[in-house]
C-alpha cells in the first residue's frame, strides 16, 4: 500500500518554480544541511540493506535538493495536475531520491531509512512510481529522457501547463535510445524540459572515458539543444541553470561537473562506492567526517517489524473518448484489417481530439504511417500523429509515459519492430501502469514476401510475459473495428494484432456478417464460427477464414467438428475451452510459433482445469522463407488443407 503520511509543504525556499532571481543565503546553508542530512541517511539505508548506490546517490544529491525544493511539487497534494514532472532516469540513486523526499515531507524519513531495499517495502532498489514524489520506475538506463518527452507532450495535448525535468546519469548517455530522444524533443518543439546530467566521470567498471567515450556535450548541441555547464554541489550554480533553462524556446541540457561520494574522503572519486554499501568501521568514519548522528537501532527495529503490504498503487485515469458507432462491412467488401484499423482510428480521433471533456488521442509512427495505415488519422490531425522515424525504442517509451497523463497514446508498428524489438521498453512501460493501445500488423506469416526478418512469429510468447498486457487478434474487419472501439475507451495496455493481406468477411451458415450489426465484442469471449461435434477447431486472426475452408471441406465428407475463433489469446475463453473438451479432440490452427502460442497457451488452460483431452498444435515450426502466405502455409502444413487432414487423423486417432 501507498505510505499515508499526513504533511503541510515544509519547503523553505522562497523560490518555488524558480520565480526569484537567486537563492538567499540563508537558503544556501539550509541547502548544505540538508545535504549533510541526506548523506546520512543514504549511508544507514544502504548499510541496513546491505546494497545499493551510494556513490552516485552522493553525487546527485546537490542537484535533488535544489531540483526538488524548487520545482512545483507538492508533499501534501503529491499528484497535482499541474505539478512539475521529475524524472530520475539512473533510478539507481534511489537512497538520494528517497531521503529529499523523506527531508522535504513526502513521506517518513524513518521508513523510508529503515525499510530500503527489505522485501514487502515501497522503497525499492530502484525509484518507483507510486511512491509519493516518484513519477516513473526506472532502472533500465537510457529511458528517462523519452519518460520526459512523453510526459512534456502530456502538457502540450492536455493544455496543463508544467515543466519536465530529467536528471540523468553521464554513463547512459551511451546508448542509442537517448540520442533518439534528443532529436524527437528537438523535431517537435518540445521546450518544455530541461535535462540535467550528473557528471561524475565514473561508472561501475571505472572511468566513463575509458568504458565508453561519448562528446555528451557535441552530441546535445548538434541535435539542436542548448548546453550549460555547472558545478554540481553548487546549489546556486545549479538553481541559476534551471532558471536560465526556463526562458527558452528549446530543449536544454545542464551538465552538472560532480565528484562521486561527495562529503566523505574516501569515497570521492572511487568507483568502488558506485554500488557498495559502506563496511561497519567505514561508516563510523564517514559519520565523524559528515557530523552526523547514528540512529541506527531504532531503525532496526523498524526494519525488523515490517510486513509485508502491496505495492503502492499507480495512479489511473478513465479515458473519455466518443468511440461512435461502428462500421459494419458486408460480404464482398475488400477490405483487409489494417485498412479497419485506421479507418476506426480516424473516426474516433476526430470525435476526441480538440473536443472539450474528451481525452485527446496521440498517434506514433515509425517510418510506415501508410503501412499501419495510420496515415489517415495524420492527414485529419497532425497535431495529435507524431513521425518519429526509425527510432522504435524511443517512441515505445514516449508512448507508454504520455499514456500515462492522461492522453490516450496509440503506437502502430509492424510486429518485429513494435514488439520484438522494444520488448524491454514494453516491459518497463507495463511495470509503470501504462495505458499504451500497441498496435501490430504484418504479423505471422502473412508479411507479404519479406521473409524470415519480418515474420514476427513470437508476439503472444512476448506478450505473454507482461503481466498487464492484453492481447486482441482479430477475424475480420467487423471485428476489428469493435475492438479497436473497445480498448480506446478502456484504461490499461493493449495489443492488437493483425497479418498484411486482406481477409474474407466472416459470415455465418445463412451468409450474414458474424461480426457485424448486433455484435459486441466482449474480451475474453470465445465466438461460436461453425457448430458441429467429435472435434473442435480453434484458431484467430489471419487463419479463421482458412479454418473455415477445412471446416466446408470435412463437411462435405460428412465429417462435422466446431470451430471457435479465440480473438483474446492471452486470456482464453476457458467455459468455452472445457466445452470443447467434451466434445474430443482440439486442434489448434495458429500463424504463431507452434511452442509459445495459442497451443500453449490452451495446454496450460487445460492442465489447470483439470482437463484431458487430446490436442493437437498446429502452427510455426521453423524461420520460413520469402514467398506468398499461401505458399508459406502450403510449405509450413498449415493450408487449409493440411488442417483438413490433420482433424481427419485426429478424429481416426
Amino acid at each position: 500500500m501507498a505510505v499515508k503520511h499526513e504533511v503541510e509543504d515544509p519547503s523553505f525556499l522562497s523560490a518555488k518554480g524558480f520565480e526569484v532571481e537567486a537563492l538567499s543565503e540563508e537558503e544556501i546553508v539550509k541547502l548544505k544541511e540538508l545535504s549533510r542530512l541526506c548523506k546520512g541517511d543514504i549511508l544507514e539505508m544502504t548499510f541496513l540493506a546491505g546494497s545499493g548506490h551510494p556513490g552516485g546517490s552522493f553525487s546527485s544529491l546537490d542537484i535533488y535538493l535544489v531540483l526538488y525544493n524548487c520545482a512545483r511539487i507538492y508533499p501534501q497534494d503529491p499528484q497535482r495536475i499541474d505539478r512539475d514532472r521529475i524524472v530520475i532516469s539512473h533510478g539507481h540513486t534511489s537512497p538520494g531520491v528517497y531521503a529529499v523526499l523523506a527531508r522535504m515531507g513526502f513521506f517518513p524519513r524513518e521508513e523510508a531509512v529503515a525499510t530500503f531495499r527489505k522485501a514487502g517495502s515501497i522503497f525499492e532498489g530502484h525509484v518507483e512510481r507510486g511512491i509519493p514524489g516518484v513519477e516513473w520506475t526506472t532502472g533500465n538506463l537510457g529511458q528517462g529522457l523519452s519518460v520526459g518527452c512523453g510526459f512534456a507532450l502530456a502538457s502540450r495535448l492536455t493544455q496543463v501547463p508544467f515543466h519536465v525535468y530529467v536528471v540523468m546519469s553521464d554513463a547512459e548517455q551511451a546508448k542509442g535510445q537517448v540520442a533518439e530522444a534528443r532529436r524527437f524533443a528537438r523535431k517537435f518543439g518540445i521546450s518544455n524540459i530541461t535535462v540535467l546530467i550528473d557528471y561524475n566521470e565514473i561508472q561501475i567498471s571505472g572511468s566513463v572515458h575509458e568504458i565508453m567515450p561519448v562528446n555528451i556535450k557535441g552530441n546535445y548541441l548538434s541535435d539542436g539543444w542548448e548546453v550549460m555547464e555547472v558545478d554540481g554541489h553548487d546549489h546556486q550554480a545549479i538553481y541559476q541553470a534551471i532558471r536560465a533553462s526556463l526562458r527558452g524556446d528549446r530543449p536544454v541540457a545542464i551538465i552538472a561537473h560532480t565528484v562521486m561520494g561527495k562529503g566523505v574522503s574516501f569515497m570521492e572519486g572511487d568507483e568502488e562506492y558506485h554500488g557498495r554499501a559502506l563496511k561497519e568501521e567505514e561508516m563510523a568514519q564517514a559519520f565523524r567526517e559528515l557530523e552526523v548522528d547514528n540512529d541506527r537501532p531504532q531503525l532496526v527495529s523498524i526494519r525488523e517489524s515490517l510486513t509485508l503490504y502491496s505495492s503502492p498503487s499507480m495512479p489511473r485515469y478513465t479515458p473519455k473518448v466518443d468511440v461512435g458507432e461502428p462500421f459494419t462491412y458486408e460480404p464482398g467488401d475488400k477490405v483487409d484489417n489494417r485498412s479497419a484499423f485506421g479507418k476506426v482510428l480516424r473516426d474516433i480521433g476526430m470525435r476526441s481530439c480538440g473536443v472539450v471533456g474528451k481525452t485527446p488521442i496521440a498517434v506514433f509512427d515509425c517510418d510506415l504511417a501508410g503501412s499501419v495505415r495510420s496515415n489517415w488519422f495524420a492527414d485529419e490531425l497532425p497535431k495529435y500523429f507524431f513521425e518519429a522515424g526509425v527510432s522504435e525504442h524511443n517512441t515505445a517509451t514516449v508512448a507508454g509515459a504520455l499514456s500515462s497523463q492522461g492522453v490516450v497514446a496509440v503506437f502502430a508498428d509492424f510486429g518485429v519492430f513494435g514488439i520484438d524489438e522494444v520488448y524491454n521498453q514494453h516491459r518497463l512501460n507495463d511495470i509503470n501502469g501504462s495505458n499504451l493501445k500497441l498496435v501490430l500488423t504484418h504479423l505471422g506469416l502473412d508479411v507479404g514476401q519479406d521473409g524470415k526478418t519480418h515474420q514476427c512469429v513470437d508476439y503472444m510468447g512476448l506478450l505473454r510475459n507482461l503481466h498487464g498486457f492484453h492481447l486482441i487478434v482479430p477475424a475480420d474487419a467487423n471485428q476489428m473495428d469493435r475492438a479497436v472501439r473497445y480498448i480506446l475507451a478502456r484504461y490499461g495496455n493493449y495489443a492488437i494484432g493483425m497479418g498484411r493481406s486482406g481477409q474474407p468477411i466472416i459470415v455465418d451458415e445463412e451468409g450474414t456478417p458474424l461480426f457485424g450489426s448486433g455484435y459486441r465484442f466482449v474480451y475474453g469471449k470465445a465466438d461460436v464460427l461453425r457448430r458441429g461435434e467429435g472435434a473442435t477447431i480453434i484458431t484467430y486472426g489471419q487463419m479463421v477464414h482458412r479454418a473455415i475452408k477445412a471446416w466446408e471441406m470435412l463437411r462435405n465428407e460428412g465429417i462435422e467438428v466446431e470451430v471457435l475463433n479465440m480473438s483474446t489469446p492471452l486470456h482464453p475463453d476457458r467455459e468455452a475451452l472445457k466445452r470443447a473438451a467434451q466434445k474430443g479432440p482440439i486442434i489448434v490452427y495458429e500463424d504463431h510459433n507452434e511452442g509459445t502460442g495459442l497451443g500453449s497457451v490452451l495446454a496450460d488452460a487445460l492442465f489447470d482445469l483439470g482437463v484431458s483431452c487430446s490436442l493437437k498444435r498446429m502452427g510455426v515450426s521453423m524461420y520460413a522463407p520469402s514467398g506468398d502466405p499461401d505458399e508459406l502455409y502450403e510449405i509450413l502444413g498449415l493450408s487449409p488443407r493440411s488442417l483438413f487432414y490433420a482433424v481427419k487423423e485426429e478424429l481416426n486417432g
